[in-house]
Formats: structure tokens, sequence, C-alpha cells
């Protein structure tokens, strides 16, 4: 004869064969059949004991958290931006270059460089490349003046806030949205 023990749920927590452990047989230990005892052993988290049969089992899906949203965030955040109609990188590293050519070309309007002047790094650094270019996401060439910079620069800074008031707005909802990661309406 066989025997289970399972938990709240209907979850199994041990097997018995009266044969091998008539012994140790403890008193909460429920009588099944072999064909039970198959499906419940082959079937390990996916079949529960409910009302004396095997049904299937599906786990609670754990509820979604605000650190789930913060990475999907931060994935959004690194994914990159449009800018000019232009895709552009914009992870940890890539922000922070941008930072700093936007200070730098705002050091350069400050010294009088005129727009279309892509040449406007060399009010700070006679040495400097004769052409300013930021490359994209597909590895093309975009000249810059010290203008379009700073509001590359402005637009990276509002790309990375955006992401961040619209991961507020989901993390304030409850529940989360099971989507949240999958439906771009939340981010757009």
């Amino acid at each position: 004869m066989k025997l289970a023990q399972f938990d709240a749920v209907g979850l199994p927590l041990a097997f018995y064969d009266s044969e091998i452990n008539a012994d140790a047989m403890p008193e909460d230990a429920v009588e099944i059949t072999d064909d039970q005892w198959l499906e419940l052993i082959n079937h390990q988290g996916q079949r529960r004991f409910q009302d004396g049969e095997v049904a299937e089992y599906q786990p609670p899906v754990p509820a979604l958290t605000g650190a789930d949203v913060d990475r999907e965030r931060d994935r959004r955040i690194d994914a990159g931006f449009v800018f000019d109609g232009v895709l552009f990188q914009s992870g940890e590293g890539s922000r922070e270059n941008i930072a700093g050519a936007k200070s730098a070309a705002t050091d350069a309007l400050a010294l009088g460089a005129s727009s279309g002047d892509f040449g406007w790094q060399r009010l700070l650094d006679p040495d400097a490349a004769e052409t300013f270019k930021w490359i994209a996401t597909d590895n093309s060439l975009h000249p810059m003046d010290a203008q379009t910079v700073v509001r590359f620069g402005y637009a990276a800074m509002a790309h990375k806030q955006d992401m961040i008031f619209k991961a507020r707005a989901l993390k304030a909802m409850d529940p989360i949205p099971a989507d949240y990661a999958t439906n771009d309406a939340y981010w757009a």
C-alpha cells in the first residue's frame, strides 16, 4: 500500500510504502493508489492531492514589486533614446559622456560658439578634432554644433526622467499590471 503526507495546499511532503515503512508510518499519512503515487512522483510541484484525487497544481504567481518595475525602468533607460530621429545609446557610461559633452558645449557657447560651428571644441582645446561628432547606436557618426549638444544633453536627461516618472506611476498601481514590462503603453 502506498501512502503520502501532504502540506496544507495538498502538495506531497513525503511518500511511504507500507511494506518498507511499516514501523515509521506517520499518523497523518494518507493512503493513495499506485496510479496516484506515480502521478504525484512524476509531476512533483505540479500536482496536488485534493478531495481524494490528484489535481493539477498551478503555483500562485508572486506579486510584482517596485523592484521589478525598477529593473524594467533601468533596462528602458539604458536601451537608448531617439534624438532628432536617431537612436542613441543611453547606458550609464553613455549618460556620463553626454553630460560631459553638454558641459563642454555650454562652456563653448559662453566663449561664443556659433550655430552651425561643428568645430566648437577648438574654443576649449585648439588640438581638438575639426568636427565634433557623436556615434549613434547604429555606429553612424552625427556632427553636432554646441547648441545641438546642449539639446542632446537635455534630451538624455528628459529620457531618464520620463522613465523614472513612468515607473513611479506603475509602482503606485495596486496591483502592478502583469504586463508592465511588455506593454509599451505604460512607458510611452
